[in-house]
């Protein structure tokens, strides 16, 4: 390998070798949330199933998801740091699935919670436009 270069991720790999969910409580204050509280920690296949379950044309916030998959786990808030991750994670099977030829309407909708212009966008391997057009997309289908 050269220098410099880094070896390509295996979106899929990660996705299926991640760790399975857990709640836990915070020892210490932890990307704003406060020492004591109860975390949950999903998983990638945690977030493309809730992805998954939001209609065609309607779009959450990443903040949105999170309290809601912290109150579906009896938790307190879920994990900012991992949610990003896995969303991306997600986002990127999606992504090679696209590019392998399957269809917008058969891979999880990353597009229904990821902004354009997003930092989470940003480090996508697709460009802010593409997930613009396909919001549009769906919105237009639901007209």
């Amino acid at each position: 390998m050269a220098a410099g270069r880094s070896r390509a991720t295996d979106w899929r790999r990660r996705f299926d070798k991640a760790r399975p969910p857990k709640t836990v409580v915070l020892e210490s204050d932890f990307a704003g949330i406060r020492a004591g509280s109860t975390l949950y920690i999903g998983s990638p296949g945690v977030i493309a199933n809730y992805i998954a379950r939001i209609p065609a044309g309607e779009t959450r916030t990443v903040e949105r998801l999170r309290n809601e998959l912290a109150r579906r786990n009896g938790a307190q808030a879920t994990c900012p740091v991992t949610t990003a991750i896995y969303l991306k994670v997600v986002a990127e099977v999606a992504i090679a699935e696209l590019q392998e030829g399957r269809l917008r309407t058969d891979v999880v909708p990353f597009w229904r919670v990821i902004e354009p212009g997003s930092r989470i966008a940003a480090r996508l391997s697709c460009d802010s436009a593409m997930i613009a057009t396909y919001r549009e997309l769906e919105r237009g289908t639901e007209a």
